[in-house]
């Protein structure tokens, strides 16, 4: 029997609601986007409905620390397609055991659900760390992201709190979607670029007159501070993937 999802995060809840329900015995979860049609399996179309869905995440709350409920949020929001399958079958699990079961590292799923919420953490800290700000002509602060997970909803408060003095905006050019502070509150946005902008890097034009000179003080600092004998590229980029060089001003220098 395959489920078959929306693939939000109370859609999966309510196909763990609708297993208990029926009872169908072996279940493969997986969401409308990447479901295939087979022609020997049978397939349930999952209905979202958030009143069975706030049962669930009631039920897995009982069960579950806030160190594990916060390990299943992030294996969500890894968008990994075998991720929610394991997801599905973890509440299963909790829910057929007693409290604790989340500690039984022998089980598939526990072993799944940590792996997946260990990278999601690696890459909420690395957005953290590595993401620079360019201000731009209306006193708006932007940065354009794509992430290889969805860390949108973990970073919010870190950006928030850093920087409460400023308005900004954090989007995810991957996703179609991105946070906006307004001094007071986050908000989710969505924005419609012109055809053929660059999205990562605004236009000069859009900038703020003072941002280039920003830009060429930082990089001139990251210079000067180089010792080029004691240069190790390999630790380098061991501590600094390159593929979050692009997010680096400093890094236009090399």
């Amino acid at each position: 029997m395959i489920y078959i999802f929306d693939g939000s995060l109370p859609g999966l809840l309510t196909a763990v609601f609708e297993w208990f329900e029926r009872k169908p015995g072996k279940v493969v979860l997986k969401s409308s986007g990447m479901f295939q049609p087979e022609a020997f399996a049978e397939s349930f179309m999952v209905t979202t409905d958030a009143t069975k869905a706030d049962r669930v995440w009631m039920g897995l709350q009982k069960k579950l620390s806030k160190v594990w409920l916060r390990k299943f949020y992030c294996s969500y929001l890894s968008e990994i397609p075998e991720a929610y399958n394991h997801l599905f079958h973890f509440s299963v699990y909790i829910f057929k055991h007693a409290t604790g079961a989340e500690g039984n590292y022998g089980n598939e799923h526990v072993i799944a659900l940590s792996k997946y919420a260990k990278s999601v953490e690696r890459e909420k800290h690395r957005m953290e760390a590595f993401i620079r700000f360019q201000k731009t002509g209306d006193g708006l602060f932007y940065a354009g992201i794509d992430p290889d997970f969805n860390v949108l909803p973990l970073i919010s408060n870190h950006f928030k709190n850093r920087y409460a003095d400023q308005q900004w905006v954090i989007y995810d050019l991957k996703r179609h979607y991105g946070l906006h502070y307004n001094l007071d509150t986050v908000s989710e946005i969505t924005i419609s670029f012109t055809e053929g902008i660059n999205k990562q890097k605004p236009a000069p034009v859009l900038m703020d007159e003072n941002e280039a000179l920003y830009a060429t003080l930082w990089k001139d600092y990251f210079k000067s501070a180089n010792i080029i004998p004691r240069k190790n590229t390999k630790l380098h980029i061991q501590h600094l993937p390159k593929r979050y060089w692009k997010y680096l001003t400093e890094k236009e220098i090399f």
